[in-house]
């Protein structure tokens, strides 16, 4: 079914090819994803060409020795029904050998997931509204003091670390921006925003408590100019206190993903978790 389709890495200019192909599947990526998405595993993006004209792509990408994510599996829509995409989601996960890997499934492909031997560890629902921007005066862009404690909150967090990726999530563009809570000599919150085609999504947002999240989630409205502009946010269901926070901005339940593991699921700790970094990326 796959005959001629030709397999390989893609570079960062065909990444941002697919992720235009996302957009118009309606997964409404950032702005200025395409380097930072690179970064965390530039092996990890493949692209599937019949003919020389890309139609089919899969990121696998390798954030730990252990660890991988499975994201942007797409097919073009008029090459759809020929074994394209299955044919790089088993190249994709081949490279991975025997590590654990990731995903976040909409309802409507788990239980092909769960075929592939993916099996649920939690839930996440997409939260959409307004929340006010307020300036925080504890917070900043990440220093260079700040990296170590940084790379070790978002890994007890996520429970496996990923320190590619989030330097150059972190990383400021015109297009996101990131936030660190210092206090008591420990890191205590760190999030982003960045600009998608439509409104803002603020991802990953990470705090001790609640009180906490929330300030940190309406410093980076301010930060990002993002006022009055629709915002999005993944909160796992997992930590009660997300949803209620989520409701207490004035946020309102989009859909739902779940969160699958390939393999044993990293132990996440998921009371300190008010967002998820990238539907794409984990």
């Amino acid at each position: 079914m796959s005959a001629g389709l030709a397999i390989g890495p893609m570079d960062r200019d065909a990444l941002e090819g697919v992720l235009g192909w996302a957009r118009d599947e309606g997964w409404n990526p950032g702005l200025d994803d395409a380097a930072a998405f690179h970064a965390a595993d530039p092996e990890g993006f493949m692209l599937g060409a019949l003919g020389g004209e890309p139609v089919a792509a899969v990121s696998v990408v390798r954030h730990a020795p252990g660890v991988g994510f499975l994201g942007l599996y797409l097919c073009r829509p008029t090459c759809r029904g020929r074994g394209f995409g299955l044919a790089l989601w088993r190249a994709g996960l081949a490279r991975m050998g025997g590590a654990s890997v990731g995903l976040d499934g909409v309802p409507a492909q788990q239980a092909n997931y769960a075929r592939e031997g993916f099996a649920t560890a939690r839930r996440a629902a997409r939260w959409t509204g307004s929340p006010p921007a307020v300036s925080c005066a504890a917070a900043s862009p990440p220093l260079p003091a700040m990296w170590g404690a940084a790379l070790r909150l978002d890994a007890r967090v996520n429970g496996y670390a990923r320190p590619a990726f989030l330097r150059a999530w972190l990383t400021e563009t015109a297009t996101r921006k990131s936030l660190a809570l210092p206090g008591d000599g420990v890191l205590r919150g760190l999030g982003a925003i960045r600009a998608c085609a439509k409104g803002f999504k603020i991802g990953p947002l990470i705090a001790e408590t609640p009180a906490e999240a929330a300030a940190l989630a309406c410093a980076l409205v301010d930060r990002a100019g993002a006022a009055g502009a629709p915002v999005s946010i993944d909160a796992p269901s997992a930590n009660p206190a997300a949803e209620r926070l989520m409701l207490e901005l004035g946020f309102n339940p989009a859909f739902e993903t779940a969160r699958m593991w390939r393999g044993p699921a990293p132990a996440e700790d998921a009371a300190r978790l008010f967002g998820v970094g990238t539907l794409e990326l984990g």
